[in-house]
């Protein structure tokens, strides 16, 4: 009794007279590939064991498992496998709710290892996700969260949304390692309004290094730059010069950026 998958593809193969080029053709492809498959070199991916199955008339339980149709088992008992097939490089899960809204499902979940799948819906969680909450290494939503996020509000190594955080973030309002955006908060920042370790900002940079026609920090360059002291509390006379630099820069609008930023620098 064959109890490996490549001595079943075997056996199939030749009970229908096929030749290993054969049923390459029929599959879509090289020979070589299928000659791997025999020998126990490789494994088909999740497509070419769908097209197996489908053209030799078995399930894909009993290609790759070897159970017999109907009893849920492999041949002669033996531990039950879940999920019907595991391998590293063949992994898949998908799950779509019933419950739809707007046409989308409210729930898809697709997983694929060594696969960019797509989910969309309500919530997504994919390799690629769209949804209005998204979570995935490539993920588009109004709440996104991945690797590469997109969203109004979007968290992930790199971001760009209408508030985004993460090690790159771009945005309105953008938090991060390297921030860019009209409010960036971060390490090194490149913004409007701009505050962190190094700042470069066309209006008003506030950090460790700063260059903008307002510069607050300890090492500063500027058309009006305030340095700020290494240690200790800011003086009275300081706290003064920094609220009339901030007032007259944001020239009575934005107040709670000019709160914000009287915080961040201690005045």
């Amino acid at each position: 009794m064959d109890t490996q998958f490549q001595d079943r593809l075997n056996r199939l193969r030749r009970e229908r007279g096929l030749s290993q080029e054969d049923l390459a053709e029929v599959v879509g492809v090289t020979r070589q590939a299928v000659q791997k498959w025999e020998s126990g070199a490789s494994r088909p991916d999740m497509d070419n064991l769908a097209a197996l199955a489908r053209y030799f008339g078995v399930t894909l339980d009993h290609l790759v498992l070897g159970r017999d149709p109907g009893t849920g088992s492999p041949p002669g008992g033996g531990q039950t496998v879940i999920n019907n097939y595991y391998h590293p490089s063949l992994w898949e899960y998908e799950y779509k709710s019933e419950r739809t809204l707007w046409g989308l499902p409210l729930v898809h979940i697709h997983l694929k290892n060594n696969s960019l799948v797509r989910a969309k819906g309500i919530i997504a969680v994919g390799n690629v996700a769209v949804g209005l909450v998204s979570v995935g290494i490539f993920s588009v939503g109004v709440l996104s969260f991945g690797v590469l996020a997109l969203g109004v509000l979007a968290l992930g190594c790199l971001a760009a949304g209408v508030l985004s955080a993460g090690g790159i973030a771009a945005g309105v309002v953008a938090a991060g390692g390297f921030a860019f955006g009209w409010l960036g908060l971060g390490g090194i920042v490149y913004a409007v309004y701009g505050a962190g370790g190094v700042v470069a900002a066309s209006q008003i940079a506030l950090g460790g290094v700063a260059e903008a026609p307002l510069a607050i920090g300890r090492a500063v360059q500027g058309q009006t730059a305030i340095q700020l002291p290494e240690a200790g509390p800011l003086s009275p006379e300081t706290r003064e010069m920094i609220r009339q630099a901030l007032a007259e820069a944001l020239g009575g609008r934005h107040r709670w950026l000019e709160a914000l930023l009287r915080a961040l620098c201690g005045g």
